[in-house]
């Protein structure tokens, strides 16, 4: 297939754009930036998805290499690629947009809504609040406990910082409207990834691995990760908290998400990605998945023409 992968230059895009190239498929790749990546068949530099003519230079390439398949890896085009004008523009021109829909890629996009969209359908995350009161009143939710001060919005761990109440509260974090707070779980933390069929809704993969070293080292993104076996108890009650997260936010397609272990083993869900996230290729049966239902979804697309 030809397949177009946008953000080809970050981690999730080029380890993506490896593991096509092996299954012999034609890479096509995007980003902002160039990149030299020499496993792509074609590269093309595009604006960021905030620019006015993001959306027609990705379909002048969907039209250029008779894309079939895109597959976006970066946070920030999610919420322009799901709206069901941007979907029509790209799918019109012959390409399968694999994608969630708008409203849950911004609830993911959002960790605070994330947060209480989860809460609600008892799917277990970390206490946590918003950024709307003074640092004083948010000090005394979580008295003399560590926490994770995080953009609501940001991606790859940026902006991340381990802090205490009592810092927050005596003003030596800084916090603003844009951050939300988490009680930091202090056990061990795993990257659950999942396939969500589109069409059908089943879970046609669902992988666990575990973060073995973090790059700041209690948090971070992950430096190395270890894949869990299927029979491992921990692993199987992580799989499941995270199957339920994906449904309660009504995610489709491929899911990366951070699950940390609180105080009690209780597997808590950190935030969600609507993506493939950077360590796919510790799960190969991800991307089997996309494939199975991409030739599917084009032979009925033929079929129909």
């Amino acid at each position: 297939m030809n397949i177009l992968v946008t953000g080809v230059g970050g981690p999730a895009g080029s380890t993506l754009s490896r593991q096509l190239h092996e299954r012999g498929h034609r890479v096509i790749g995007a980003d902002m930036a160039p990149t030299t990546n020499p496993l792509l068949d074609v590269f093309h530099q595009v604006p960021a998805a905030s620019h006015q003519h993001y959306l027609t230079r990705l379909q002048a390439i969907v039209l250029e290499y008779s894309v079939e398949l895109i597959i976006p890896t970066v946070s920030e085009e999610l919420p322009v690629l799901s709206a069901a004008t941007s979907k029509e523009l790209l799918e019109t021109a012959g390409a399968r947009l694999l994608i969630s829909s708008e409203e849950s890629v911004l609830l993911s996009d959002d960790k605070y809504y994330t947060m209480l969209t989860l809460r609600g359908d008892n799917v277990p995350v970390p206490d946590f609040a918003r950024i709307n009161a003074s640092s004083e009143a948010l000090a005394q939710l979580y008295p003399e406990e560590r926490i994770i001060i995080k953009p609501r919005v940001s991606r790859g761990g940026r902006g991340v910082r381990l802090a205490t109440s009592a810092d927050l509260g005596a003003g030596r974090a800084q916090a603003g409207t844009k951050d939300m707070v988490q009680r930091f779980a202090p056990g061990r933390e795993f990257a659950p990834m999942i396939f969500r069929n589109p069409d059908t809704g089943d879970f046609e993969a669902c992988v666990v691995v575990e973060k073995t070293e973090l790059r700041e080292g209690l948090v971070g993104n992950a430096v190395s990760v270890r894949r869990c076996e299927s029979d491992d108890p921990i692993a199987a009650h992580v799989a499941w908290v995270a199957r339920n997260a994906v449904q309660s936010l009504g995610l489709v397609g491929p899911v990366d998400m951070d699950v940390r272990l609180g105080g009690d083993g209780q597997p808590l869900v950190l935030e969600v990605n609507a993506r493939f996230g950077a360590n796919s290729e510790s799960a190969p049966e991800l991307l089997d998945a996309v494939l199975r239902f991409a030739e599917v979804a084009c032979t009925a697309q033929a079929g129909s023409a």
